[in-house]
């Protein structure tokens, strides 16, 4: 089972501290207790947890991916100060997320919250006055992620997406390995064969540090090709 998890640190100082990782550590460690494979990390830096979930750029985008793909309805935080410090606040996202059908289990206790306030009548009854207000909300999501896409976009040149491969430190010098060999006419699966026969630490190294796959590989040189209008192999 796949699942979202969902990180934040108030301060813009904490952002390269050990909060980010804690928290992932924390969660990841829950989920494999109960069975889930984490699928994608949303990392809400340096906002306050007093900030409505509407003012929150990644939870958006996090509600926004999940809306789109039906098969992942269970997301993880490490506790419930991680989603908000505001009891009101708090509240508020608990029913909208359940209002979504979205699951949200708490690391530190393993409790399904979400599936505690749908089991509470006066929760119950706020969660089906939330449904009655879904396409007005909808409407409202759309248009805060297209904002914070724009947003993203000004800022990095990327608004959506795990980065191509290439894109980080050390990975470059493999692209280009595969581009060379691909530009030679080798096939894709003796292109794979060529990076695993290099042991390390000068091998070619995936993101995961497994061997390298005939569908990882594929991946990557489409990826690459896509983004530079290269043509495909003829």
């Amino acid at each position: 089972m796949k699942a979202i998890a969902y990180l934040r640190v108030s301060g813009k100082s904490q952002v390269e501290g050990d909060g980010f990782p804690r928290q992932q550590a924390a969660i990841e460690k829950v989920a494999t207790q109960q069975g889930f494979t984490i699928f994608q990390v949303f990392r809400e830096e340096g906002v306050s947890g007093t900030t409505e979930w509407g003012d929150r750029p990644a939870f958006v985008e996090m509600v926004g991916a999940v809306l789109d793909n039906p098969h992942i309805r269970t997301v993880f935080v490490e506790n419930l100060t991680r989603l908000a410090r505001e009891y009101t606040v708090q509240e508020a996202i608990l029913v909208f997320l359940a209002a979504k059908g979205v699951n949200l289990i708490s690391a530190d206790t393993g409790e399904n919250i979400t599936e505690a306030v749908r089991n509470d009548p006066m929760k119950k009854a706020l969660i089906q006055i939330q449904g009655v207000f879904s396409e007005l909300e909808k409407s409202n999501l759309v248009r805060k992620l297209r904002a914070a896409r724009e947003r993203k976009k000004l800022e990095t040149g990327r608004c959506e997406g795990q980065l191509p491969y290439g894109a980080k430190p050390g990975e470059d010098g493999t692209l280009r390995t595969m581009l060379e060999l691909r530009h030679r006419e080798l096939t894709i699966r003796e292109i794979v064969e060529a990076l695993n026969a290099v042991e390390a630490p000068t091998g070619y190294s995936t993101r995961n540090g497994r061997p390298w796959t005939v569908g990882v590989v594929a991946r990557i040189l489409a990826r690459h090709l896509q983004d530079t209008d290269e043509p495909e192999f003829s």
